[in-house]
């Protein structure tokens, strides 16, 4: 295999005996070359600029800067650089803030040395990995979500009822025995928080969501 085929990789952890490990593990495999080893994310960020790795083994918990914020700026600054979280942590928070730092895989330190060069392999062709704690933790998050609406006032319950009966800002206001830019302003807080880009996809949400009694209902 020449050098050009072979996938540059950059390892991120402030402990010298976890890179040393790692850049043994990747000498056992032909088409790995290390390109680089960082001891924190501001280091990452300069030696991403200046080795151009394709995957980068990113520890989380560092001094100076976190894996979580080096992973957003590698992927702003070199989006053709893939990153994989490499970490002993397994929570709900810490997954979730990796996935949405641009990172493609989240992975444990225990991961075997097979499954861990699957990863990197994987993450050069843009494909996904989590550690099945990471998948759980994922799936655990989404079941925890809260539900449209969750954070709406009593008071904008009662302006999106009257929004679902297809009164405008006006008539809201006039029902209200409020001023024009109050109603508006409500109207405009109910978008925001149901993440609705208009009264009408606002209105759908409410319906499919039961936000409003059926009284209230066209």
């Amino acid at each position: 295999m020449t050098r050009a085929e072979r996938i540059r990789v950059l390892i991120v952890d402030d402990h010298a005996v976890v890179r040393s490990g790692l850049a043994t593990f990747l000498q056992a495999f032909e088409d790995f070359e290390l390109v680089g080893e960082a001891g924190d994310g501001g280091e990452a960020l300069r030696l991403c600029a200046q080795a151009a790795p394709h995957v980068v083994l990113m520890d989380l918990l560092m001094p100076e800067m976190d894996g979580i914020t080096a992973t957003r700026g590698i992927r702003q600054r070199h989006p053709e650089t893939q990153v994989i979280a490499l970490t002993s942590f397994q929570d709900q928070d810490r997954v979730q803030a990796a996935i949405d730092a641009g990172a493609v895989g989240y992975l444990l330190k225990n991961v075997s040395a097979d499954d861990l060069a699957r990863a990197i392999r994987s993450a050069r062709a843009g494909r996904p990995t989590l550690a099945p704690e990471a998948t759980q933790a994922l799936m655990h998050a989404a079941r925890q979500a809260p539900a449209p609406g969750h954070d709406l006032t009593p008071r904008e319950r009662e302006v999106l009822a009257l929004m679902a009966r297809g009164l405008n800002n006006a008539e809201i206001a006039k029902r209200l025995v409020v001023n024009r830019s109050t109603a508006k302003f409500h109207v405009s807080n109910i978008l925001t928080k149901l993440g609705a880009a208009s009264r009408t996809e606002a209105v759908a949400l409410a319906l499919t969501h039961h936000l409003v009694p059926e009284r209230e209902r066209r």
